[in-house]
């Protein structure tokens, strides 16, 4: 499996990216991953609409809390029409109890932690943790990636406002 590095820091570390990555321009990579509900979704069932694709380490981190919240706030705004779908390494249960504790109701957690499929295919497991770097990425409805944000410092939120726009040019 290649390695990436350079790209990403834990509180001022270097840590190591398992995998290729994705680019913007090509075809999102599917996946499947465990809802709060423990059904399998994958990214290709949401097809057609304009997807908001988080990356997180843990709901349970300050953090991936605010960012998270943030989302499902700017969720909330969107319509039926987008989708936020938010993937971490979170086992479906926390990820329940963290939508019961936020109110979370507008975006679509999901879990990495049975499969992995999301973290092999999106290039973003950090070897050093076992988790999943912070990233976001926009996914037209054709389902080619035409934005991209890997957050160089995990323990930072992303860009909000550049991630709205890029939704924005393809909605």
């Amino acid at each position: 499996m290649s390695e990436r590095t350079g790209l990403v820091t834990l509180k001022g570390n270097p840590v190591t990216l398992e995998g290729e990555g994705v680019k913007v321009g090509q075809a999102a990579p599917d996946f499947t991953a465990v809802a709060a509900d423990m059904s399998e979704q994958s990214l290709g069932q949401y097809r057609g609409k304009p997807i908001v694709l988080c990356s997180v380490p843990s709901l349970d981190t300050p953090v991936c809390d605010v960012e998270g919240q943030r989302f499902n706030k700017e969720a909330a705004n969107l319509g039926d029409d987008a989708v936020v779908l938010v993937v971490s390494m979170d086992a479906p249960p926390a990820i329940k109890r963290w939508c019961g504790q936020t109110g979370a109701d507008q975006i679509v957690p999901l879990s990495d932690f049975k499969h992995w499929s999301f973290a092999k295919n999106w290039g973003l497991r950090i070897r050093e943790i076992g988790l999943l770097a912070r990233a976001v990425y926009v996914i037209d409805r054709e389902g080619k990636v035409t934005y991209e944000q890997i957050v160089p410092e995990v323990a930072q939120e992303p860009d909000y406002d550049t991630v709205l726009s890029a939704l924005k040019a393809v909605a």
